[in-house]
């Protein structure tokens, strides 16, 4: 799906954490109101670069294992009480994880090749970007539940990948916001789990 968002999108523009972008225009029926989903997974893409510079240069891992845990089985928790099957928004949810790891490891590589361009500030996890990926988890789920059904038919990969070149294009994601968004789609559709 990665490659169809690409090929829609051709090259988006570079988006950092950093970067002023314009507010995402309206999406069109066209996705179904799978724009909701994906516009959220680019929002959660492009914290990943506070995630990785509140880490970077720190004892800090990328992975963590305990509070990945912990989001999975709020997560869980959670969908059960909205009517959704827990361990497919879990997948959904383990998607989103290992999307934003993916981003946070390819801004690394990117830091550690161009010193210059090292982060200059070291947000705060607690207090700054904790509080706004938990507000994102309340909306993917919220999204999850609004488009149950539409992430149940046949032609949900073709709508996704329609909806995810439109929030790539939408939140100016560069290559690596890019692949990143392609990682956090597979579990979306019923299909795929």
């Amino acid at each position: 799906m990665a490659t169809a968002a690409t090929l829609a999108l051709g090259p988006a523009g570079p988006a950092t954490a950093h970067t002023q972008r314009p507010a995402p225009a309206r999406q069109s029926t066209t996705a179904h109101g799978l724009a909701s989903v994906t516009d959220l997974f680019a929002q959660r893409l492009l914290l990943a670069d506070k995630v990785a510079a509140a880490k970077y240069g720190t004892d800090t891992p990328i992975d963590d294992p305990a509070r990945e845990a912990q989001i999975l089985a709020d997560v869980r928790s959670r969908a059960a009480g909205l009517g959704l099957a827990p361990d497919a928004v879990a997948a959904v949810f383990r998607d989103q994880i290992e999307a934003n790891k993916l981003v946070q490891r390819g801004l690394y590589a990117r830091w550690d090749a161009n010193p210059g361009e090292r982060p200059t500030e070291r947000p705060d996890l607690a207090k700054e970007v904790r509080p706004a990926l938990d507000r994102i988890t309340t909306g993917l789920l919220a999204a999850l539940a609004e488009t149950d059904r539409d992430r149940a038919v046949p032609s949900c990969g073709p709508r996704l990948a329609v909806a995810a070149g439109w929030s790539a294009y939408t939140h100016r994601l560069d290559a690596l916001h890019l692949e990143g968004l392609g990682r956090a789609l597979p579990s979306v559709c019923a299909g795929s789990r």
